[in-house]
């Protein structure tokens, strides 16, 4: 089912509700089935996905033969299917270059996003509600009947099959807000969800995914190694992910860019480019690939609008690998 597109949006410097539920329709899922399923798939991304338990979920990324991103996702499995999340546009670019060498091992990837509802809890409350609803709850990722419930630092996903998506939506009181609700809230955790318009861009270490337990370096071969082992043995990265807010006069676009104020104060210089965002009633909330010695107390603004303000959140994790 679809929810009506009347959604309230919550406002970005508004306080989080103690129980916020939203629709995330900005996300698809790609299911990975077949007895070589799992293997074609850990021979593809950074992430190891050979070691990979059924009560476990990990970001990785899908690379190019040089290294960079065709897509950052979310992975975790259920009943012998494996699955991948991440944005629908980028899904629909990233699912044919993948099926493109799935043909050579007995492997079938499909896109299933319709076939589910995707529903992100958040708040105070969600774990006392979602234990409620479906019982005792693992750390990070708890199998339930008709799908799963991806655990992620108080926040929750819920992927349930659409036959029994009215039950639970029928649970829910409170109102259920759009996608940027959720956007902002990954936003603000600092995530890398790469929008197909950044494709071929950047090696993952330029987008924090080490730094989420993303990228396995002691893991086989796959699409790109080369150029991220390089990255991390002999460094050279010179780009991360930060987080920005501030405000606009004028709308964020797909084409638009950051600008730096100089040291002298004498003007700006092009800075970076935006790789996620949510913007309302003139506030912006962003995530942005800048240079990694890029200081907390810069001025940003948007280039061709002098009237934004930008400054920089820090992030909530340390930018060195989880492993």
């Amino acid at each position: 089912m679809t929810l009506s597109t009347s959604q309230p949006t919550w406002p970005l410097n508004g306080q989080q509700p103690e129980l916020l539920f939203s629709e995330l329709t900005h996300l698809g899922l790609i299911s990975v089935t077949g007895e070589q399923g799992r293997s074609f798939i850990h021979g593809q991304v950074t992430t190891d996905i050979s070691s990979l338990e059924q009560d476990q979920w990990r970001w990785g990324a899908h690379c190019d033969p040089k290294g960079k991103m065709l897509a950052s996702f979310r992975t975790f499995a259920k009943d012998g299917t494996l699955f991948l999340m991440m944005p629908k546009d980028t899904l629909a670019l990233d699912l044919p270059q993948l099926q493109k060498y799935a043909v050579f091992s007995k492997a079938e990837l499909t896109d299933v996003t319709a076939d589910w509802l995707l529903l992100g809890v958040a708040g105070e409350q969600a774990t006392t509600w979602l234990t409620a609803q479906f019982g005792e709850l693992n750390h990070e990722l708890t199998l339930i009947d008709g799908g799963m419930i991806i655990h992620d630092a108080g926040r929750y996903i819920v992927a349930i099959e659409q036959g029994q998506a009215a039950s639970l939506i029928s649970a829910i009181e409170q109102p259920i807000y759009d996608a940027t609700a959720w956007q902002a809230l990954e936003i603000a955790a600092g995530y890398p969800n790469l929008g197909a318009n950044h494709q071929g861009q950047f090696v993952p270490q330029m987008c924090n995914v080490q730094a989420i337990n993303g990228i396995s370096f002691n893991k086989g071969c796959y699409m790109g190694q080369e150029t991220i082992a390089r990255m991390k043995y002999r460094g050279g990265n010179k780009r991360a992910l930060y987080i920005v807010s501030g405000s606009v006069s004028t709308p964020l676009t797909n084409d638009s860019q950051l600008e730096i104020a100089l040291e002298d104060g004498e003007g700006f210089r092009r800075a970076g480019t935006i790789i996620e965002a949510v913007q309302r009633d003139g506030l912006v909330l962003l995530t942005a690939v800048l240079a990694n010695d890029t200081q907390l107390d810069a001025k940003l603004r948007v280039a061709d609008d002098d009237q934004s303000e930008l400054t920089l959140i820090a992030l909530p994790y340390s930018l060195e690998e989880q492993e």
